[in-house]
């Protein structure tokens, strides 16, 4: 089977900062990305088996919204901290602005068919 994405080249060490609202690909599989700044959405491609993404919110504490938007047919499913996304299909992940810390994070991975699902992460998340 082939590998996509930064999985093809390295393992979990690539690190990319995203200051404007951006639209994921299968080649970002495998990073880790920053988000620093508020009220950005990050958009995700349809889910494909294996595909992985960490997002950590590097802003000041109270200070940075971050969504993370699925494909409008896949979920997003999991737990973080007790609060559970419910897995509807076109439902945002968002890290709350209101309780947001520095470093609050949360990674994911597509299962190919249903979306993605929460495997890790810490923080005020809210999911739909």
């Amino acid at each position: 089977m082939a590998k996509v994405g930064a999985s093809a080249g390295w393992v979990e060490n690539y690190v990319e900062e995203i200051t404007a609202t951006k639209t994921l690909s299968y080649g970002d599989s495998g990073k880790v990305f920053l988000v620093g700044t508020d009220a950005l959405t990050v958009t995700l491609p349809a889910t494909k088996a294996g595909v992985r993404y960490t997002f950590i919110n590097s802003g000041a504490d109270d200070a940075v919204l971050i969504t993370v938007s699925p494909n409008a047919s896949d979920a997003i499913m999991g737990t973080i901290a007790a609060v559970v996304a419910t897995g509807s299909d076109d439902g945002d992940l968002t890290n709350t602005k209101s309780g947001a810390n520095k470093g609050d994070w949360c990674t994911i991975v597509g299962d190919g068919s249903a979306g993605w699902y929460i495997t890790g992460g810490d923080g005020v998340w809210a999911g739909a």
